[in-house]
C-alpha cells in the first residue's frame, strides 16, 4: 500500500497493533491488582468546563488545551484524571470513602520530547473521604497507595522500580520558585539549580541556606517515619528496594498538600517517573460545600509500555 503524505498532528500519534496489544496487557495485570483492593472503575468525559480545570494545576496550567464551542462555551481537553475525579465527586456524592480507578487520555500542550507526547493515556487509582489531615487513618490509607502501586509495578515485571517519597510540609516556608527548582535537581544538577535560583534573585548564600534546609538537613518529616513503618510492617516493604526519601521531591501540580511520591523505573533517580501521587487535602472542596480529603496514585502507561517486555 502507498504511503500517505497525511500526518498526526505534532505530539499525537497512532497506535499500532503490537503497542496496542502490550498495553491492553500491562492495564489488565494492572487493574487486577487495584480490584483486589476494591478500587471500582468510573469514566468521565474527556472535555470539561475550561473554568473546572483552571486555578488547580500552577505553572502548569499554561499547557491546557482550552478551545470554544459553537454555543461560545469555554471548553478544555482533561489536563489528567484527578481534577475532573474531583469534579465527578462533587457532582455525584458516591458514598465514602469511595475508592476508584480511571483509564483515560489525558493532553497538555508542550514540546514533545523523549517520553513525552500532547496525548497520553493514565491508569489512575484513588482513595477519596477518610480523615482529612496527617493521621493514623490517612496515613494507613497513603501507605496503601504507595504499596497497591509498587506491588502492580511488580507484577508487570519491573522489578527494580522504585517509588520515591517526600511530604510538601518539608517545604515549608521556602519560596515556590526555589522549590520548583530543586525539584530539577536530578535532571539539571545542583549547578542548575543554583542557577536557576539566582536567576530568580537570591544570592549566593540564600541558595546555601535553601540547599541545607532542602537537601543537607535531610531532616524527615515525623509522619514520614511513620508512613515508612507501615510501609515495612504491614505491607513488607523495603527501604532503599522498594522505596526512599527524596527530600527535593516537590511535584509540580498546586494541589498536592501532604505526602508526595514518584515512581522510578529503576534506582537511578535520573530516570524519567513512571508514575506519580500524593496526597490531595483541598482539592474536592474546590468544587464542593465541603471538604472530602483524597490520595492517589497514576501511572503514565506509554513509559511504562517502553519499558517492560
Amino acid at each position: 500500500m502507498a504511503q500517505t503524505d497525511i500526518h498526526t498532528p505534532k505530539g499525537f500519534r497512532d497506535i499500532l497493533p503490537e503497542l496496542a496489544q502490550k498495553r491492553r496487557k500491562t492495564i489488565n495485570t494492572i487493574v487486577s491488582i487495584l480490584e483486589e483492593h476494591d478500587f471500582v472503575p468510573i469514566e468521565t468525559p474527556t472535555v470539561e468546563f475550561a473554568e473546572t480545570l483552571t486555578g488547580k494545576y500552577g505553572e502548569e496550567e499554561r499547557l491546557i488545551y482550552k478551545f470554544t464551542d459553537r454555543g461560545e462555551r469555554k471548553l478544555a481537553l482533561r489536563f489528567d484524571l484527578t481534577v475532573p475525579l474531583a469534579r465527578y465527586v462533587a457532582t455525584n456524592n458516591p458514598p465514602l470513602p469511595f475508592r476508584r480507578y480511571q483509564i483515560g487520555q489525558v493532553f497538555r500542550g508542550e514540546n514533545p520530547q523523549r517520553g513525552r507526547w500532547r496525548e497520553f493515556t493514565q491508569l489512575d487509582f484513588d482513595t477519596v473521604g477518610l480523615e482529612k489531615g496527617i493521621n493514623d487513618a490517612s496515613i494507613q490509607e497513603d501507605a496503601l497507595v504507595i504499596a497497591t502501586a509498587v506491588k502492580a509495578t511488580r507484577s508487570i515485571g519491573l522489578k527494580n522500580a522504585q517509588m520515591a517519597i517526600n511530604d510538601r510540609r518539608h517545604f515549608s516556608n521556602i519560596p515556590i520558585e526555589v522549590i520548583r527548582a530543586f525539584d530539577k535537581l536530578n535532571k539539571i544538577g545542583i549547578e542548575g539549580v543554583e542557577k536557576e535560583i539566582t536567576s530568580q534573585g537570591f544570592n549566593k548564600n540564600q541558595f546555601e541556606d535553601f540547599k541545607f534546609l532542602i537537601i543537607e538537613g535531610k531532616k524527615r518529616v515525623g509522619d514520614l517515619n511513620k508512613l515508612f513503618s507501615v510501609l515495612s510492617g504491614k505491607y513488607g516493604l523495603t527501604e532503599g528496594k522498594d522505596y526512599f526519601f527524596d527530600p527535593t521531591l516537590a511535584r509540580g501540580l498546586d494541589y498536592y498538600t501532604f505526602t508526595i511520591f514518584e515512581l522510578k523505573p529503576d534506582n537511578d533517580p535520573k530516570s524519567l517517573s513512571i508514575g506519580a501521587g500524593g496526597r490531595y487535602d483541598n482539592l474536592i472542596g474546590v468544587f464542593s460545600k465541603k471538604n472530602i480529603p483524597a490520595v492517589g496514585f497514576s501511572f503514565g502507561l506509554d513509559r511504562i509500555c517502553k519499558i517492560v517486555n
